[in-house]
């Protein structure tokens, strides 16, 4: 029987998690230092794991992805995030600098090219990381594609998701004056940077909840609560990029500088009912990507743990293994 047929558990075919082989900090520069792991097979294909956010940082289940008898699998917290210091701050911590360190992580390691797997932000920041060292991509596998636009930042924090969750918009726009509703990204921007701790909690709370609800297909509403620690360097790096509109120089940059990849092959698996990152932007990104193939999943959202979007995913690292031997 075929083991992505139907997928009722993302356990039923993902990779078991084994232990990483290598676990250290890397001082990039500017007073940060990233976590950096490596699992696998120390002389398999390479592949680095761009996890979501920003601010999200990796976890053991992502290196499930992969047969680790065939990947040399890299998985980094950005600037930041999860392991990496010093957690959520914002200084020296741009798009620019997070590609100059998977390049100081790929040198480090002593890797020339490798593959590139990323969802959500970790998709934008696949794309811009490839357009900018194409000579060292030699696969893109994207889930979730989010292009950094201000037409997908309308959507989820102008209202467009909000008309599908008018219970969840209310809670996540009651927070703020009815006034500073035009601009709801650059009003939690004052409160999470505003300097009292127990105000910057509560409204990282609350930025990362109206994600958190909206990711899965299946939700019921209830994201669930995220730790406090994990919130406030989530919502807090999420909220500098997407003010600051991505550090792109301007709005379409990625769609406008495909012709960089467009012999790289790359896999886009997209979530049919994607409320986070409506799947026009995976759309767009196939129609301009000779190389790429395109998969919408049925019945699927955003998450990454979302048994049709791992299916898909571990379906085309499998086709990567393949060519590979």
């Amino acid at each position: 029987m075929d083991k992505f047929a139907d997928p009722k558990s993302a356990q039923d075919f993902l990779y078991p998690q084994t232990a990483p082989f290598d676990q250290q900090m890397i001082d990039v520069g500017d007073g940060h230092k990233v976590y950096v792991e490596q699992c696998g097979r120390p002389d398999g294909v390479p592949v680095v794991v761009l996890h979501g956010g920003p601010g999200g940082g990796c976890s053991p289940a992502m290196r499930r992805y992969f047969n680790p008898e065939v990947f040399r699998i890299v998985l980094f917290d950005q600037r930041g995030c999860g392991r990496s210091t010093p957690h959520a701050s914002v200084d020296s911590n741009t798009t620019w600098h997070l590609v100059g360190d998977i390049e100081q992580i790929r040198e480090k390691l002593g890797i020339d090219k490798w593959v590139v797997f990323g969802g959500s932000w970790g998709a934008t920041l696949s794309l811009v990381y490839a357009q900018t060292h194409p000579e060292r991509a030699r696969h893109l596998v994207l889930r979730g594609v989010f292009l950094m636009t201000q037409s997908e930042l309308d959507w989820f924090y102008g209202g467009g998701a909000g008309k599908f969750w008018p219970d969840l918009w209310a809670r996540f726009t009651d927070l703020i004056p009815a006034q500073e509703h035009g601009d709801l990204i650059s009003a939690y921007h004052k409160r999470l940077f505003s300097g009292v701790p127990n105000d910057e909690a509560t409204y990282a709370r609350a930025w990362s909840m109206w994600e958190n609800a909206l990711a899965a297909i299946g939700s019921d509403g209830h994201g669930g609560e995220s730790p406090p620690h994990y919130a406030r360097a989530f919502a807090r790096l999420e909220n500098h990029y997407f003010v600051n509109k991505g550090f792109l120089r301007e709005d379409g940059q990625i769609l406008q500088d495909m012709d960089r990849i467009a012999h790289i092959p790359g896999d886009i698996i997209q979530g049919r009912y994607d409320m986070i990152c409506p799947p026009q932007s995976a759309y767009a990104l196939h129609k301009t990507w000779p190389a790429s193939r395109m998969r919408f999943v049925p019945r699927a959202g955003h998450a990454l743990s979302e048994p049709g979007i791992s299916a898909e995913l571990v379906r085309a690292m499998d086709r990567i293994a393949a060519a590979s031997v």
